[in-house]
Protein backbone atom coordinates (compact mmCIF):
# COMPACT_ATOMS: atom_id res chain seq x y z
CA UNK A 1 0.00 0.00 0.00
CA UNK A 2 3.16 2.47 -0.16
CA UNK A 3 3.70 5.19 2.65
CA UNK A 4 -0.12 6.34 2.48
CA UNK A 5 -2.57 4.05 4.38
CA UNK A 6 -4.93 5.54 2.34
CA UNK A 7 -4.25 5.11 -1.01
CA UNK A 8 -5.40 0.55 -0.84
CA UNK A 9 -8.90 1.48 0.45
CA UNK A 10 -9.33 4.49 -1.93
CA UNK A 11 -8.34 1.69 -4.93
CA UNK A 12 -10.99 -0.88 -3.82
CA UNK A 13 -14.02 2.11 -3.47
CA UNK A 14 -13.60 3.42 -6.46
CA UNK A 15 -12.62 -0.32 -8.65
CA UNK A 16 -16.04 -2.12 -6.59
CA UNK A 17 -17.65 1.04 -6.44
CA UNK A 18 -17.03 1.74 -10.15
CA UNK A 19 -17.85 -2.22 -10.85
CA UNK A 20 -20.98 -2.70 -8.98
CA UNK A 21 -22.31 0.48 -10.12
CA UNK A 22 -23.40 -0.86 -13.72
CA UNK A 23 -23.45 -4.20 -12.11
CA UNK A 24 -26.56 -6.14 -12.51
CA UNK A 25 -26.86 -5.68 -8.49
CA UNK A 26 -27.51 -2.11 -8.63
CA UNK A 27 -30.13 -1.83 -11.39
CA UNK A 28 -32.09 -4.49 -9.08
CA UNK A 29 -31.58 -2.66 -6.24
CA UNK A 30 -33.24 0.68 -8.07
CA UNK A 31 -35.77 -1.60 -9.04
CA UNK A 32 -36.69 -2.76 -5.62
CA UNK A 33 -36.43 0.86 -4.06
CA UNK A 34 -38.71 2.16 -5.84
CA UNK A 35 -41.38 -0.19 -4.98
CA UNK A 36 -40.25 -0.09 -1.27
CA UNK A 37 -39.38 1.63 2.04
CA UNK A 38 -36.34 3.62 1.41
CA UNK A 39 -34.44 2.87 4.86
CA UNK A 40 -35.09 -0.97 4.85
CA UNK A 41 -34.03 -1.52 1.09
CA UNK A 42 -31.01 0.61 1.78
CA UNK A 43 -30.05 -1.24 4.93
CA UNK A 44 -31.23 -4.73 3.77
CA UNK A 45 -28.53 -4.02 0.90
CA UNK A 46 -25.95 -2.72 2.95
CA UNK A 47 -26.02 -5.82 5.50
CA UNK A 48 -25.97 -8.33 2.27
CA UNK A 49 -22.78 -5.92 0.38
CA UNK A 50 -21.14 -5.83 4.17
CA UNK A 51 -21.71 -9.48 4.35
CA UNK A 52 -19.99 -10.33 1.06
CA UNK A 53 -17.70 -8.56 1.58
CA UNK A 54 -16.60 -10.20 4.59
CA UNK A 55 -16.82 -13.39 2.88
CA UNK A 56 -15.09 -12.42 0.11
CA UNK A 57 -12.07 -11.47 2.63
CA UNK A 58 -12.41 -14.01 5.02
CA UNK A 59 -12.32 -16.89 2.39
CA UNK A 60 -10.35 -15.13 -0.27
CA UNK A 61 -9.55 -17.27 -3.64
CA UNK A 62 -10.82 -20.40 -1.99
CA UNK A 63 -14.92 -19.35 -1.98
CA UNK A 64 -15.34 -21.36 -5.25
CA UNK A 65 -13.45 -24.42 -3.95
CA UNK A 66 -15.13 -24.11 -0.98
CA UNK A 67 -18.82 -23.73 -1.82
CA UNK A 68 -18.08 -25.90 -5.24
CA UNK A 69 -18.93 -24.34 -8.79
CA UNK A 70 -22.76 -26.22 -8.42
CA UNK A 71 -23.93 -24.33 -5.58
CA UNK A 72 -22.53 -20.76 -6.50
CA UNK A 73 -24.61 -21.65 -9.43
CA UNK A 74 -27.54 -23.07 -7.35
CA UNK A 75 -27.83 -19.67 -5.37
CA UNK A 76 -27.58 -17.41 -8.55
CA UNK A 77 -30.00 -19.24 -9.86
CA UNK A 78 -32.12 -18.63 -7.12
CA UNK A 79 -31.40 -15.66 -7.19
CA UNK A 80 -32.69 -14.81 -10.46
CA UNK A 81 -35.81 -16.69 -9.82
CA UNK A 82 -36.67 -14.70 -7.33
CA UNK A 83 -36.08 -11.44 -9.12
CA UNK A 84 -38.60 -12.84 -11.94
CA UNK A 85 -41.12 -13.55 -9.65
CA UNK A 86 -41.28 -10.31 -7.62
CA UNK A 87 -41.29 -8.45 -11.14
CA UNK A 88 -44.65 -10.86 -11.65
CA UNK A 89 -45.85 -9.67 -8.53
CA UNK A 90 -45.42 -5.88 -9.35
CA UNK A 91 -46.90 -7.11 -13.23
CA UNK A 92 -49.88 -8.38 -11.01
CA UNK A 93 -50.45 -5.14 -9.07
CA UNK A 94 -49.89 -2.88 -12.57
CA UNK A 95 -53.97 -1.56 -12.26
CA UNK A 96 -53.47 -0.50 -8.45
CA UNK A 97 -51.93 2.91 -9.13
CA UNK A 98 -51.37 3.79 -5.42
CA UNK A 99 -48.63 6.50 -4.48
CA UNK A 100 -47.21 5.21 -1.42
CA UNK A 101 -44.63 2.70 -1.06
CA UNK A 102 -46.46 -1.23 -1.06
CA UNK A 103 -43.08 -2.91 0.91
CA UNK A 104 -42.79 -1.29 4.30
CA UNK A 105 -39.40 -1.18 6.18
CA UNK A 106 -39.23 -4.59 7.18
CA UNK A 107 -40.26 -6.41 4.39
CA UNK A 108 -37.79 -3.94 2.45
CA UNK A 109 -35.44 -4.96 4.21
CA UNK A 110 -35.70 -8.68 3.43
CA UNK A 111 -35.87 -8.57 0.14
CA UNK A 112 -33.56 -6.34 -0.28
CA UNK A 113 -30.80 -8.54 1.68
CA UNK A 114 -32.39 -11.57 -0.05
CA UNK A 115 -31.76 -10.19 -3.54
CA UNK A 116 -28.32 -8.65 -2.76
CA UNK A 117 -26.89 -11.49 -1.26
CA UNK A 118 -28.28 -14.06 -3.80
CA UNK A 119 -27.18 -12.20 -6.66
CA UNK A 120 -23.67 -10.84 -4.99
CA UNK A 121 -22.60 -14.35 -3.74
CA UNK A 122 -19.55 -15.40 -6.29
CA UNK A 123 -20.71 -12.29 -8.60
CA UNK A 124 -17.82 -10.35 -10.54
CA UNK A 125 -17.60 -7.91 -7.52
CA UNK A 126 -17.12 -10.26 -5.02
CA UNK A 127 -13.93 -12.34 -7.10
CA UNK A 128 -12.62 -8.79 -7.64
CA UNK A 129 -12.31 -8.08 -3.79
CA UNK A 130 -10.87 -11.97 -3.87
CA UNK A 131 -8.37 -10.70 -6.36
CA UNK A 132 -7.60 -7.60 -4.61
CA UNK A 133 -6.65 -9.10 -1.06
CA UNK A 134 -3.42 -10.70 -1.64
CA UNK A 135 -1.89 -7.09 -3.33
CA UNK A 136 -3.52 -4.62 -1.49
CA UNK A 137 -4.32 -6.60 1.67
CA UNK A 138 -7.45 -7.17 3.58
CA UNK A 139 -7.97 -4.20 5.65
CA UNK A 140 -7.76 -2.11 2.68
CA UNK A 141 -10.67 -3.98 0.67
CA UNK A 142 -12.86 -4.76 3.42
CA UNK A 143 -12.59 -0.58 4.32
CA UNK A 144 -12.60 0.30 0.93
CA UNK A 145 -14.99 -2.42 -0.55
CA UNK A 146 -17.68 -2.24 2.00
CA UNK A 147 -17.54 1.74 1.49
CA UNK A 148 -17.95 1.61 -1.87
CA UNK A 149 -21.20 -0.92 -2.18
CA UNK A 150 -22.56 1.04 0.78
CA UNK A 151 -22.51 3.90 -1.50
CA UNK A 152 -23.71 2.38 -4.66
CA UNK A 153 -26.44 0.73 -2.25
CA UNK A 154 -27.63 4.58 -1.25
CA UNK A 155 -26.78 5.76 -4.42
CA UNK A 156 -29.07 2.98 -5.95
CA UNK A 157 -31.99 3.49 -3.08
CA UNK A 158 -32.38 7.53 -3.74
CA UNK A 159 -32.37 6.85 -7.84
CA UNK A 160 -35.42 4.18 -7.52
CA UNK A 161 -37.33 6.59 -4.67
CA UNK A 162 -36.46 9.80 -7.00
CA UNK A 163 -38.12 7.88 -10.00
CA UNK A 164 -41.03 6.50 -8.33
CA UNK A 165 -42.10 9.71 -6.84
CA UNK A 166 -41.83 11.50 -10.24
CA UNK A 167 -43.68 8.52 -12.30
CA UNK A 168 -47.21 7.90 -12.22
CA UNK A 169 -47.71 4.51 -9.77
CA UNK A 170 -48.75 2.59 -13.15
CA UNK A 171 -45.77 3.59 -15.34
CA UNK A 172 -43.91 2.84 -12.57
CA UNK A 173 -44.69 -0.81 -12.00
CA UNK A 174 -43.67 -1.20 -15.75
CA UNK A 175 -40.56 0.39 -15.59
CA UNK A 176 -39.84 -2.00 -12.35
CA UNK A 177 -41.01 -4.96 -12.98
CA UNK A 178 -38.71 -5.03 -16.97
CA UNK A 179 -35.91 -4.17 -14.96
CA UNK A 180 -36.17 -6.84 -12.12
CA UNK A 181 -37.42 -9.39 -15.39
CA UNK A 182 -33.79 -8.81 -17.47
CA UNK A 183 -32.00 -8.64 -14.91
CA UNK A 184 -33.65 -11.72 -12.85
CA UNK A 185 -33.35 -13.25 -16.76
CA UNK A 186 -30.05 -12.58 -16.99
CA UNK A 187 -29.23 -13.98 -13.81
CA UNK A 188 -30.82 -17.48 -14.53
CA UNK A 189 -29.11 -17.71 -18.05
CA UNK A 190 -26.03 -16.83 -16.58
CA UNK A 191 -26.60 -19.74 -13.81
CA UNK A 192 -27.27 -22.44 -16.54
CA UNK A 193 -24.74 -21.16 -19.10
CA UNK A 194 -21.87 -19.89 -17.84
CA UNK A 195 -19.63 -20.78 -20.38
CA UNK A 196 -21.37 -18.15 -22.74
CA UNK A 197 -21.18 -15.18 -21.00
CA UNK A 198 -17.73 -16.06 -20.49
CA UNK A 199 -17.18 -16.32 -24.27
CA UNK A 200 -18.77 -12.86 -24.26
CA UNK A 201 -15.95 -11.41 -22.16
CA UNK A 202 -18.85 -11.04 -19.14
CA UNK A 203 -18.69 -13.59 -16.55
Amino acid sequence: MGADPFAGPLVVFAVIGGLELIDRTSFALIGLAARSRALGAWSGAAVAFLLTTGIAVGVGAGLEDLLGPERLRWLRLAGGLFLIGYAAYTLRRRDEAEPAPIIGVRGAFIVAFATIFLLELGDTTMLFEVVLVPSLGWVAVLLGGAAGLLTVAAWDVWLGRRLAVRLRPATMQWIVAAILLVVGTVTVLYALAPGWFAALGAG
